[in-house]
């Protein structure tokens, strides 16, 4: 019976160095001097200033007391970073004379210095360096040892957590919200940009189908899985990532919404034949792990979304490389440091674009974009029609569409120039033409010029200087939220339309004449709801 005792208190037993949170670690430091154990307790034998922790890892010759932000650090960046996990568990690296370091041969006395370990989680054992120590968990691994002597084995339970968005249900890992940190990004500030891009998507599929799409950056996949769960069969989705577990972590989210994966597009016939009756509405999905710029040059796309994790200007020529005649890009800029003026030097090194922090910089942020995207489809012989530009608290969201040739490339260009901007009362307008003025000012509508002393304007850009909206689009737009039920979007895309419109939401109808009549997007007329031609009428052609 006393083994048996034994063994009951060693299984609730573990050390303090294995923990499953950096704030565990934290909490550590609170405990009084009698909550150690005999060999834990000689870090707390003074007692420290008010205020100051003791690091509970180190003792105190090497580590002394010091307040709460200092604490967490050294936690973070001396143990915690160094630590080694092993089922949600980390063995953090311990500093306490647990393990002494082998006596010194050369002189009289041994070494009082303790050496620096790792408690193993399942053998208790003290290993002193980190790439042994993962060797050692391996090994326990292999033979099948994996439950540990201090902690009793818990319930098998899924480290992945279930978000539902707009009926569709994808897996994140806890630590989804940070990019730096995890996997498989999954942001729900973001959603209002998904939900234009998928109006815009199903306007351009009202237009023509069925339409190969790309979401180039998927990370959990959700923006791709919309597209497919709502559109059906007017769209193919490919849904792209280059990291290995997000493109792990897409496969699963297609199983959880019952769709189809696709890694190759060789096996579409094998899907159609393995689709069993009952699923008679499930989708196929297209799922690729590439770096974006190689999928794009590889294929052709009807569609293609942008949104890496910053700036998207490294993957612009790779989008209009191969990008259909009159199809849409929509690019995604989450680098609004640099886009609202907090950081003008990258703005200058990403978009070679002199800004400064202005009254109307989300504007100023907009126009920056898609100057950007002019310049990289005029470098692949095509021009664009700006659809949609709306700057926002996380994000900037350019949606064009895509006009093929010299000539539509060449009027693109000619709509990028420098804008002229008072620093005194904020007036500004673009500069006309190429030749240089003598007066520069004179172009202002201002005299701040001739009643403020020194220089009272900058020189802003390259920037887009054409329109930003396109109406027509944007009803179109509305239309399809009100179709799939998207509530949350309407507000935002009745205040664009009154934006484009210069009028107030008090005048804005939806069931205006505008809405009723064919509208015009780059040549282009597109049939409305209400319009009862089954083709549409392109001119030129």
């Amino acid at each position: 019976m006393v083994p048996n005792l034994v063994k009951a208190r060693e299984v609730v037993k573990k050390h303090i160095s294995i923990q499953r949170q950096l704030a565990d670690l934290e909490k550590l430091a609170d405990l009084s001097e009698g909550e150690f154990t005999s060999a834990e307790s000689q870090n707390t034998d003074q007692h420290v200033a008010a205020g100051k922790k003791p690091c509970p890892l180190c003792p105190e010759e090497k580590f002394k007391a010091c307040y709460s932000h200092k604490l967490h650090r050294h936690l973070q960046n001396l143990h915690w970073k160094v630590s080694v996990e092993f089922e949600g568990y980390r063995m953090c690296i311990c500093h306490l004379p647990c393990r002494p370091v082998k006596p010194n041969l050369i002189g009289d006395q041994s070494s009082t210095k303790m050496g620096a370990h790792y408690h193993c989680i399942i053998c208790s054992a003290t290993i002193t360096r980190r790439t042994d120590m993962i060797g050692h968990i391996k090994r326990h691994v292999n033979k099948g040892e994996t439950e540990s002597r201090y902690i009793a084995a818990p319930a098998p339970k899924s480290s992945h957590e279930v978000l539902k968005e707009a009926d569709t249900d994808v897996q994140v890992l806890p630590n989804y919200s940070t990019p730096q940190k995890s996997d498989s990004y999954f942001n729900p500030k973001m959603k209002l940009n998904r939900q234009l891009i998928f109006c815009a998507l199903a306007v351009l599929a009202e237009e023509r189908n069925p339409l190969e799409c790309l979401d180039a950056f998927g990370a959990t996949g959700i923006m791709g899985l919309q597209w497919a769960k709502h559109l059906g069969n007017s769209v193919k989705v490919t849904i792209n990532d280059f990291n290995e577990n997000s493109v792990t972590m897409i496969q699963e989210n297609c199983h959880l919404n019952k769709m189809k994966v696709m890694m190759n597009p060789k096996e579409e016939d094998d899907c159609d034949e393995t689709m069993e009756e009952g699923e008679e509405n499930v989708g196929i999905i297209d799922v690729t792990k590439m770096d974006a710029n190689v999928i794009m040059h590889l294929r052709s796309f009807d569609f293609i979304h942008l949104d890496p994790f910053g700036t998207a200007v490294n993957y612009l020529d790779s989008a209009f490389r191969n990008v259909r005649n009159l199809g849409i890009v929509s690019v995604t800029s989450t680098d609004i440091s640099s886009l609202y003026a907090k950081a003008q030097h990258v703005a200058q090194r990403h978009y070679s674009c002199n800004v400064v922090r202005t009254e109307y910089y989300k504007e100023l942020a907009a126009r920056i974009v898609v100057a950007a995207v002019a310049r990289a489809a005029a470098r692949c012989n095509k021009g664009i029609e700006v659809l949609l530009a709306v700057a926002l608290e996380h994000f900037v969201l350019v949606v064009v569409r895509v006009l093929r040739g010299p000539s539509p490339a060449d009027d693109s260009v000619k709509k990028i120039r420098y804008l002229i901007h008072c620093q005194w009362c904020e007036e500004r307008i673009f500069q006309e033409g190429n030749m240089v003025e003598e007066n520069p000012y004179r172009q202002l509508p201002c005299d701040c010029h001739g009643s403020m002393p020194g220089k009272t304007a900058v020189e802003l850009g390259p920037l887009w200087s054409g329109s930003l909206f396109n109406t027509g689009f944007l009803r179109r737009m509305l239309f399809e939220a009100v179709q799939h039920g998207l509530d949350e979007i309407q507000p935002l895309v009745k205040t664009l339309i009154c934006e484009a419109e210069c009028t107030t939401l008090k005048q804005f109808s939806i069931h205006g004449p505008a809405s009723q009549n064919k509208q015009e997007e780059c040549g282009v007329f597109i049939k409305t709801p209400d319009t009862a031609a089954d083709y549409y009428v392109v001119q030129g052609m």
